[in-house]
Formats: structure tokens, sequence, C-alpha cells
């Protein structure tokens, strides 16, 4: 294959996975700003092994484990800086394009308090509707990871967004 025809063959798989990628690493980090970056770095990597990739069944797959892998660099470098600078992190309410809603924003907030591997796997399972299979190829985890961390990523999400309905509920009486 001619170079150009590999460049095209690139630069058409940007296209159709590139707001994909930054979707996913939007959700797992929690930093709109982020996304692109952890993409584009992805992307870059996957550039780099670009003629042994193109030839395999799921390069997207390889792709999302990237992506994943890199988000979860990022959080462990972002905790590492806050421990050195003895800071508190604080969550602070992002502004959203579009008609997001203020329960999308809970919904974020609760997933930043995962740990990493059960938001990996709802956010892929979920926000990315893929299989378990899917899952756990994107994220070099066995299937039965997969099922057990969404299934308890699930759980202790909905034990957090019923916790700050109630939260809610409770300072609107005491107005």
């Amino acid at each position: 294959m001619l170079a150009d025809d590999v460049s095209t063959e690139f630069h058409d798989f940007f296209e159709r996975h590139y707001a994909e990628l930054a979707r996913l690493a939007h959700l797992l980090t929690g930093e709109k700003d982020a996304a692109d970056d952890l993409a584009a770095d992805a992307l870059v990597a996957l550039w780099q092994r670009w003629d042994r990739l193109r030839a395999a069944h799921h390069p997207v797959a390889y792709a999302r484990g990237v992506v994943a892998n890199l988000a979860r660099e990022r959080i462990r470098s972002r905790v590492r800086e806050r421990r050195r600078v003895a800071l508190f992190w604080s969550l602070s309410t992002e502004l959203v394009d579009g008609p997001d809603a203020a329960v999308v924003l809970d919904v974020r907030a609760a997933l930043t308090r995962l740990p990493f591997r059960k938001r990996a796997c709802v956010v892929t399972r979920h926000a990315l509707d893929l299989s378990e299979k899917d899952t756990a190829a994107a994220l070099g985890i066995s299937v039965g990871t997969v099922k057990s961390q969404t299934s308890k990523g699930m759980a202790e999400l909905e034990r957090l967004l019923r916790a700050e309905a109630v939260g809610e509920l409770a300072r609107g009486r005491n107005r």
C-alpha cells in the first residue's frame, strides 16, 4: 500500500472515531478540556503503530484501551500532584454546552467519585453502549471483571445519586 493510501486510511479512521474517543476520555476523567488532548494523544500513538494496527480485527477497541490507559495515567498524575502540594481537590460544576440538565451534572459528579476501574466499566458499557466482551477488550480485563465492576459501579452510582437526591430534598425543606 502506498504511503498516501495509508495516510488516507488513517485519516478516515480518525474522522470516524475521534469524537467517540474524546467522549470516552471526558467521561473517564471528568475533564472536558483534557478529553481532546487524550484522544489526540491516543491517535498519535495509533498512527505510530498504524502499519500493524490497520490489519487488526478491532483497531477501535485498541484505541479505546489506549484512551483508558492515558486517562488512568492522567488521573494518577493529578492525584500525585495534589498530594505533593497538599491541596484538596474540590469538584466544580462545569458549564455544559447545549441542552444539558442538572441531572447529567449529578451523574457526572457521581461518576468522578467511583474508583477508576468501576468508572471505566460503567462508562464503556453504558455511555458507549459496548458489549461486555468489547468492554473487556477495550479495557484489557476479563469479561467477568467487566460484569463484576459494572454491577458494583452501577450500585454505587445509584447509592450516590440517591444520597444526593435526599440531600436536595432536605435542603429544600429547610428553606
